[in-house]
């Protein structure tokens, strides 16, 4: 994404209870949640002025704590006011919001029970990945050496930063052999997302989506999900077997970042963004628009 370095950005970011100057919203090196990935997070976006789906990030930043066990020392209704107040203060309008919070430095080693949790938001302009004629033009994707772990083995259902360690192997790889984003299966070899986004697949008009069962349930799957069964389309949520890639005619990401973008090939496998894919990329634009914006 072009522009300045992320800690070289004018502006303010809301730290700890009060607005800094972008450039110092700094932690220290011996932050645990740097060392031991104590971090969770949000991908929020505005819209008109108006954030998507606002409490149900903010209640899945909560929960995400919870699963790491620690607790933001600040209520749901105040951090989801920092969210709105931010893009007044930034004169944004259409933007991407990242609300995160950490452990801090007090303690230096596995145990950190005592240390300080942090939360800051930041808000930045952040206009969709792709236009809508390359978004139709479809991604390439490569299935990734790297697997969605066992349930068993991590907090899941946490948007937590270490979990995406392997999504950053992943997509790096797949993008030094020239493809966009990489597909990971899960620890059964099933199907599972990409690096960053739910995967969903079409055949005879019928939405074919992997389980979330390892993997977070994405507030745009969920969305999306929303909006194909509102339009009479049968959503199956199922395992899918990487080998039935060929049997299916469409395939498209969603996530707050990539919103709804179509998929064009998977390794060997090519699809063509059709009439599903089309029309629930048109229903999403229309469902995170303001009312009053959509109505005009």
């Amino acid at each position: 994404m072009a522009g300045p370095a992320f800690d070289q950005r004018e502006g303010h970011i809301w730290y700890n209870g009060e607005y800094v100057d972008w450039k110092n919203a700094k932690v220290h090196v011996l932050t645990h949640g740097l060392h031991y990935g104590s971090c969770v997070f949000e991908g929020v976006r505005a819209y008109g002025g108006e954030i998507f789906k606002l409490e149900e990030h903010t209640d899945r930043l909560f929960k995400s704590a919870e699963a790491l066990g620690f607790e933001l020392p600040y209520t749901q209704d105040a951090l989801m006011r920092v969210q709105i107040d931010i893009l007044a203060k930034e004169g944004l309008t259409d933007a991407y919001l990242r609300p995160v919070a950490w452990r801090g430095s007090e303690m230096m080693g596995i145990s950190a029970q005592s240390n300080t949790i942090n939360v800051a938001v930041a808000a930045w302009e952040w206009p969709s990945y792709f236009s809508p004629e390359a978004r139709l033009k479809g991604l390439r994707l490569a299935t990734a050496e790297w697997r969605r772990p066992d349930p068993r083995t991590i907090p899941c259902k946490a948007k937590a930063s270490g979990l995406y360690m392997i999504c950053t192997l992943s997509k790096h790889k797949a993008e030094q052999a020239g493809y966009n984003d990489a597909m990971m299966l899960d620890f059964e070899g099933y199907v599972a997302e990409a690096t960053g986004a739910n995967i969903f697949f079409a055949k005879n008009g019928v939405l074919h989506t992997p389980m979330p069962d390892c993997f977070l349930n994405g507030l745009t799957r969920q969305t999306v999900v929303d909006l194909a069964r509102r339009r009479g389309i049968e959503v199956i949520e199922r395992k899918i077997r990487p080998e039935e890639l060929g049997d299916f005619e469409e395939c498209f990401l969603t996530g707050t970042a990539v919103e709804v973008t179509p998929v064009a090939q998977i390794d060997n496998y090519a699809f063509t963004p059709g009439d599903v894919t089309k029309t629930l990329m048109d229903d999403y634009t229309s469902e995170v628009l303001p009312k009053a914006a959509a109505a005009e």
